[in-house]
């Protein structure tokens, strides 16, 4: 089944002009707000900004584009410094709503020197990015914000998704704030504490016997048939442009410079895409001189198309069966896998695929070295991280960022077993003595 290219409705203000639309082939620009439109990532066609994600043309992937020349005579780091500490500090560089944004005090994640990491891996410069601090424990939230916003201009009442855990939790979050219907769609077999999360704000859970993969072709096929917001579907040019603004804030928090090196979890690749894409923006706008910041895709081995591609010279991503410990890195068919290929090709960069055990490794390191618990997706970044450290790809005094994505008390259950523990029969000094006396 072909998706349908758009799935409109009315706005929340139908006073606001559509920003550009299509005439034979020619784009006509509304002199009114010429800031934002879509334009087809295969064929470069232009349309109207609306909820459309599928070029009427080729039927390629849509993305939106804004007028950086425009825009970078407006903003300046001193017009971001005075915004809100969340991701609307960047609104101009996102599909904005028209009103104040329906939000959950999103982003504006701490970047944290990480010298005890570091020191162990043998780097001097190395900052986290530690997103599993946003609303519901991960980056999701970036994205879910713009989407619930422009779902609420348009007059979805519905919020949807297919979810391998954190983006259920998310959804759910913010269709309670909005005060939308919230429905999620997941694969079985995903973590305990994902699946209630979502439930918690209320959301209706439809669990699908298979993969990802499956839950994600079902959803494609349900939003061609109700007038729902899937965010990761139709919705997904407005969605996928909130990961942008992680690397929005990292440039600002280094500064206003970029790092010489940044490392990102994959999962259908668009956090990588985008990651590309936001310094490209920064740099058309002028808030950013220049960037050649080299991106390196983190998967691991039970799910890797993506540094598959890579490390094999491939333009194409041959779809794969997943089976990772990593759960929300687990999609086998990624929806933005060639564009993070190319990204990743494009700056420099490399990617890795860490065996299955480094996974845990990797997050007990984190936690132990920064106290910052992760879920495996962390993990997988740690033991990339190290991968590149060892092969040569990154320098001692580089400056390196890591994107550390999802909160691991979402997944405490890898912990059991991992620590020492002590159990005490009377509380007495002396048996506690006894007791530490005995070799872990």
């Amino acid at each position: 089944m072909i998706p349908s290219p758009l799935w409109g409705g009315r706005r929340r203000n139908d006073s606001l002009p559509l920003v550009g639309r299509v005439r034979e082939g020619v784009t006509e620009i509304d002199e009114e707000d010429p800031m934002r439109e879509l334009r087809c990532r295969e064929c470069g066609r232009l349309r109207a900004f609306e909820p459309a994600f599928v070029c009427e043309e080729c039927f390629g992937p849509l993305e939106v584009v804004y007028d950086l020349a425009s825009i970078g005579r407006q903003l300046t780091r001193d017009s971001i410094a005075r915004g809100p500490a969340s991701i609307w500090r960047y609104r101009a560089l996102l599909p904005a709503p028209a009103g104040d944004p329906v939000d959950l005090g999103t982003g504006f994640t701490p970047l944290v020197r990480a010298k005890n990491l570091g020191k162990a891996v043998g780097l001097d410069r190395l900052y986290i990015k530690n997103d599993t601090v946003n609303p519901t424990g991960s980056f999701k939230d970036r994205n879910v914000s713009v989407a619930t916003n422009l779902a609420l201009d348009y007059g979805f009442d519905t919020l949807s998704c297919s979810s391998t855990g954190n983006l259920a939790g998310s959804v759910a979050a913010f269709a309670a704030r909005a005060g939308l219907r919230s429905l999620v769609f997941i694969p079985t077999g995903l973590e305990p504490a994902k699946v209630g999360a979502a439930s918690a704000y209320g959301a209706t859970l439809v669990e699908v016997d298979g993969s990802y993969d499956d839950v994600n072709r079902l959803c494609a096929e349900l939003a061609d048939q109700h007038r729902w917001a899937f965010v990761n579907v139709n919705l997904r040019p407005f969605y996928s442009e909130g990961s942008k603004t992680l690397a929005f804030e990292v440039v600002e928090q280094l500064g206003w410079t970029a790092p010489d090196h940044i490392v990102v979890p994959v999962a259908a690749g668009s956090l990588l895409a985008k990651t590309a894409k936001a310094f490209q923006e920064l740099v058309g706008v002028g808030l950013l001189e220049r960037s050649t910041t080299r991106i390196h895709a983190a998967q691991a081995v039970g799910c890797a198309p993506v540094s598959t591609a890579i490390q094999h010279g491939l333009d194409r991503v041959t779809p794969v069966k997943a089976n990772s410990l990593a759960k929300s890195l687990a999609i086998g068919n990624p929806a933005d896998g060639r564009y993070a290929v190319r990204a990743v090709r494009d700056s420099g960069g490399w990617g890795t695929a860490c065996a299955e055990t480094a996974i845990q490794e990797g997050m007990a390191l984190l936690a132990e070295t920064e106290g910052i618990l992760s879920e495996p997706a962390g993990g997988v970044v740690v033991a990339g991280l190290l991968e590149l450290v060892a092969e040569g790809r990154i320098k001692r005094d580089e400056t390196v960022v890591i994107c550390i994505t999802g909160n691991g008390l979402k997944t405490t259950e890898l912990f059991n077993g991992h620590a020492r523990r002590v159990r005490l029969t009377r509380a007495r000094a002396e048996e506690f003595d006894r007791a530490m006396a005995v070799p872990a």
